[in-house]
């Protein structure tokens, strides 16, 4: 039946109802919004219903889980009540309903009101109990049909809403049904989303209500019971808080408010947030952690409830003895917030809001705009996010009376200058409910104040007095770019470069200052970027020896004397000219070089080792045997210890814990996986199973099984097939896994969406019947797969959409393959492509995955002068990590990387030489306060190092490019900056190989090859002296001459 619990309450008129039947509906309502649904159809069939003839809405059975549905949006929008496990079919003369009996005797009452309103008739397929419903479903497509061929459309077009993926048997067989039909498919979201956009009255006093239910349990509860806590220094947690708050909402009674709590529900679980913990996505959740509110301390509070399915928002921050730092910027973000709202008017623009906030940030504090939220809100009404309608820089919808916002701004990852775990982080937050009208706006969450006044608390003025000299130091600073960030706000007639330029500009000066910060303390990164090496353990001679202890038998001196196989470093065979074999053995003894020294060789070292022994045997085939026996026992020996260490280093994972009878696993089945599980025998696909706290991959074969931990996964991105060969869900991890005995963060599964046919007769014609249905079958494959991806993808979401993983931020990033460009990052040229938060290239192996909030900087080297192509080189914030860089990318694509990395934020420089970055990083490293004084990273600022005199050499010498190695990469470069990475998966079985002859050298092989390559050396040296001399006088010259020396043949 009906969904009560998301029912409109019972209208005072113009009901019908069945006798003794609780649930009414309102046929006045029905009347004119099935009227409005009609004409916006037919005013706006190609911009927003995507052409569609028909319009098919199927809504899922109900769920416990809190879930925002446009199916479920308008079933309650039109006819008052959620219908699940209901298809509806709009044609222009025909409605269609399948659904139980029971509410098809509840719709009954519909059909005389839509023949008056429009002329529509309504027809009910009743279905049985236990039927799918197959009967019906053809009855609803031959009338369908049957309808569109008197309109005179002969391939009719079913709009439907893609996002949303059929469940359970229903609506899994009716989505089975139009795709074996002849019919074809289109989304008709920007439909539904333009439809629900403007309210009627009706729809407003709906807002107004849970509006005004939302304010007062702000101020009437979360308010005083913040106080009442901070007052009595109780320890309560947040999520103890977010369970009393909801408890408040669903008994309005208890917040001052007189309305049915039978139609008041919860937007979402109450979000409180303290100490330096915040996030400010919607997606956050309250935590386990005490409430923080000592001296210097932020909370946030967001909460929202519905009134008759109607959302409405509210978000407050309080400040606890505030510093003036902190209080300024709420001033700001308060400021910002109401220009945001006054921008809220008929015939605006939807980006004019969000200019209108980032202005004022801009005019007031332009050091904060890099903090800012990238968005101003969303749309609101049945559902808490109304797509289509972000108040971001990019949508250019036109705002009219009757539409509803969220206006939600923040200030995110703020530092203060006290030192303390718990208050040197914060953030800041304000939201509100506000109504378009025909004369501007109306603020229906405005019965709760923000004003400073309101939010800020002091309990602490004696420390507050001495912060004030500080703040005044703090305060001074923005006064100085104040006319800066003027210019660039009011002067609209700059080019797109110059505006680029000047945004560049501001945040080079953020980075310095954010580097000032990080750099202060000493630390340079998050990460160490290295691991210690592991000392082995005390070799051990075995009583047993046999192969399973890993040991061999030497006779010496008529004894069989058993080694360890780690003791062994090489082992070679050669047959002499008496036609005997020799076989040598040399093993680890200290002091050789290249020879790795541990505890269990440095403890002895003045004990008598054995170097090396060689034994005679005129049995070649038997020295073959045993020199190939030890040195797979080696090989093995090794790789188990490899693997053995590789796993001592992993951070340990909490259980999978699998999915039982109440919750069936999501599947994706036939996937391949990278890294490949290895071993011998044919590669078996897999399926990949959505449990409850992780995935699991798995084969037929037992052994071949892994888990990956929803709270392990840091990128998650679909990437379909359009060019490729391979449709791929690919995560990349936070902490390394073990795929076999391969350590690995980034596991992909995928699938090959067309097969390699072999043309027995050469080429074939394009009108060939055979090659035309070969075709055929190739696009029908990769059309099912990719819809199978993405049921998966959108079934995923919809369980990350849970509360208990709202923290974890999870989602399917899709890549833009339109910001796409060529590159080298490793040894091939290959697409890479941009995604909201990464860079990424997910075809070859190995695969790169860069998180765009991790770069420091990107420099453009080797750009200008006619060059066909430039490198980029991405310096990350953890200077400890070595530099990445993407050689030869075209010329062509540099407008274009320049534009998305001004869109992004990312401060890039250009130059015309590539820079030894490693060299670099140490120095920075070294002397951090240098690299502040001397202006941070504008010595990479190509126009400014143009404009200076040649006085400004000393300044720049511990950043020039290195003079010791050429200007390239090829693929023999080992250089800091490395960019062509050896991969582990193609060069392992060549690695041992050539380990085991280089290390069977002796003293006078070394040392002959020393020799060799000292007098190369020599011959080049004249030269390598003259190109140090030009490059050197290149630097210190403005003109072009000598500032592009030759690059390396690839």
């Amino acid at each position: 039946m009906a969904d009560q619990r998301n029912g409109n309450g019972r209208p005072a008129n113009g009901n019908a109802a069945g006798a003794g039947n609780p649930y009414e509906i309102n046929l006045n309502i029905f009347s004119t919004r099935l009227q409005a649904l009609y004409s916006h159809w037919r005013d706006h069939k190609a911009d927003f219903w995507g052409s569609s003839d028909v319009i098919s809405i199927a809504t899922p059975p109900t769920s416990e889980d809190l879930r925002y549905l446009k199916s479920s949006a308008l079933n309650t929008w039109l006819l008052g009540y959620e219908f699940p496990e209901t298809i509806m079919v709009f044609t222009t003369k025909q409605i269609h309903f399948l659904c139980s009996q029971k509410k098809a005797s509840l719709l009954e009452v519909v059909k005389k009101s839509a023949r008056d309103s429009i002329g529509v008739e309504i027809f009910m397929h009743v279905k049985a109990k236990n039927d799918n419903g197959t009967t019906q479903m053809d009855d609803i497509v031959r009338a369908i049909i049957a309808q569109c061929r008197s309109d005179g459309v002969e391939a009719p077009i079913v709009g439907s809403i893609a996002k949303e993926a059929p469940e359970g048997n229903l609506l899994e067989t009716w989505a089975e049904k139009l795709k074996k039909s002849s019919l074809q498919l289109s989304d008709i979201t920007n439909g539904l989303s333009s439809l629900f956009a403007v309210k009627d009255l009706g729809e407003l006093t709906n807002v107004k209500k849970a509006a005004y239910l939302t304010a007062s349990a702000m101020k009437f509860f979360v308010v005083p019971t913040l106080e009442k806590i901070i007052d009595d220094e109780k320890k309560v947690t947040h999520s103890s808080l977010m369970d009393d708050t909801e408890k408040a909402i669903l008994e309005p009674t208890r917040v001052k408010v007189k309305l049915k709590a039978a139609n008041v529900d919860i937007c979402y679980p109450p979000i409180f947030q303290s100490g330096d913990n915040f996030d400010l996505r919607p997606s956050a959740s309250s935590n386990d952690d005490y409430l923080h509110y000592d001296s210097a301390s932020v909370i946030i509070c967001a909460l929202g409830s519905r009134y008759s399915s109607y959302c409405s928002n509210i978000a407050r921050t309080f400040l606890i003895d505030s510093t003036a730092m902190q209080s300024k910027a709420y001033e700001v973000l308060l400021k910002a917030h109401e220009a945001a709202i006054s921008a809220l008017k008929p015939g605006n623009n939807a980006n004019s809001v969000y200019q209108a906030a980032l202005t004022v940030v801009e005019r007031e504090a332009p050091e904060l705009a890099a903090n800012l939220t990238r968005s101003a809100g969303t749309g609101i009404g049945l559902e808490f996010r109304e797509s289509g309608f972000t108040l971001n820089p990019r949508n250019d919808r036109v705002l009219k009376a009757g539409m509803v916002f969220n206006v939600t701004l923040g200030f995110q990852n703020l530092q203060t200058q006290i030192k303390g775990s718990k208050t040197q982080k914060f953030s800041l937050l304000l939201a509100d409910t506000v109504i378009i009208t025909d004369g501007g706006n109306e603020v229906a969450t405005a019965l709760s104040s923000k004003a400073v006044k309101d939010v800020a608390y002091s309990f602490n003025d004696d420390e507050e007095e001495e912060e004030q000299p500080k703040v005044k130091a703090e305060s001074n600073e923005p006064d100085s770019i104040y006319s800066k960030a003027t210019l660039r706000s009011d002067n609209h007639e700059m080019s797109k470069e110059e505006l680029r330029r000047q945004h560049q500009a501001e945040l080079a000066r953020q980075k310095n200052e954010e580097i000032v910060r990080r750099l202060a303390g000493g630390g340079s990164g998050t990460g160490d970027g290295r691991s210690s090496m592991k000392t082995s353990s005390d070799l051990i001679a075995y009583k047993n020896v046999d192969q399973k202890n890993e040991a061999i038998l030497l006779p010496i001196y008529g004894s069989m004397v058993p080694f360890h196989i780690a003791a062994v470093k090489s082992v070679s065979s050669q047959q002499d000219t008496n036609r005997t074999s020799i076989i040598r053995v040399i093993f680890n003894v200290p002091g050789i070089p290249f020879t790795p020294q541990d505890a269990s060789t440095l403890k002895d070292q003045g004990a008598i080792y054995l170097k090396e022994v060689s034994f005679r045997s005129k049995d070649s085939r038997h020295i073959v045997d045993i020199s190939a026996m030890i040195k797979k026992l080696r090989r093995n020996v090794l790789a188990r210890e490899s693997e053995k260490a590789e796993r001592a280093t992993l951070v340990s994972q909490q259980k999978l814990i699998v999915a039982g009878n109440k919750f069936k696993p999501i599947r994706l089945s036939d996937l391949q996986i990278r890294p490949v599980f290895g071993g011998r025998g044919r590669k078996l696909p897999g399926t990949l199973e959505a449990h409850a706290n992780g995935f699991r991959y798995s084969t037929s074969r037992q052994d071949e099984r892994i888990d990956i931990m929803y709270d392990n996964i840091k990128h998650a991105f679909f990437q379909p097939a359009e060019k490729e060969m391979i449709t791929l869900l690919h995560f990349h991890l936070h902490n390394h896994i073990m795929v076999r005995n391969k350590k690995t963060k980034d596991v992909q599964f995928y699938v090959e969406v067309m097969e390699l046919v072999a043309l027995a007769g050469g080429r074939r014609s394009a009108y060939d019947p055979d090659e035309i249905e070969e075709e055929q079958r190739e696009r029908e494959r990769k059309n099912k797969i990719s819809m199978d991806f993405q049921n998966f993808v959108n079934r995923v979401h919809d369980l990350w959409g849970q509360p208990q993983f709202k923290g974890l931020d999870l989602e399917f990033d899709q890549p833009l393959r339109e910001l796409g460009f060529h590159g080298v990052p490793h040894k091939a040229s290959v697409f890479i492509v941009p995604t909201s938060s990464c860079l990424v290239e997910l075809i070859e192996t190995p695969f790169m995955v860069v998180t765009l909030s991790e770069i420091e900087i990107v420099n453009l080297e080797r750009v200008g002068l006619g060059q066909k192509n430039f490198d980029m080189a991405i310096v990350f914030k953890d200077f400890k990590r070595d530099v990445l860089r993407i050689d030869s990318i075209p010329s062509a694509s540099l407008d274009g990387i320049k534009e998305w990395l001004d869109t992004t934020d990312i401060k890039y420089y250009e130059s015309r030489l590539n820079m030894n970055w490693r060299a670099i990083l140490k120095t920075i490293t070294d002397d951090p306060q240098h690299f502040i004084d001397e202006g941070g990273w504008e010595f990479l600022n190509l126009e400014a190092s143009d404009s200076e005199s040649a006085d400004s050499e000393d300044s720049d010498q511990g950043y020039e490019p290195s003079d010791a190695e050429p200007e390239s990469e090829s693929e023999d470069d080992d250089s800091g900056s490395e960019s062509l990475v050896e991969s582990d998966e193609d060069e392992e079985e060549e690695s041992d190989e050539d380990l085991e002859e280089e290390e069977g050298k002796t003293w006078e092989e070394l040392e002959r090859e020393a020799s060799n390559a000292d007098r190369e050396r020599e011959s080049d040296s004249e030269d390598e002296r003259q190109r140090r001399k030009i490059k050197n006088y290149g630097k210190s010259r403005a003109g072009p001459s000598f500032s592009a020396p030759k690059r390396m043949k690839r």
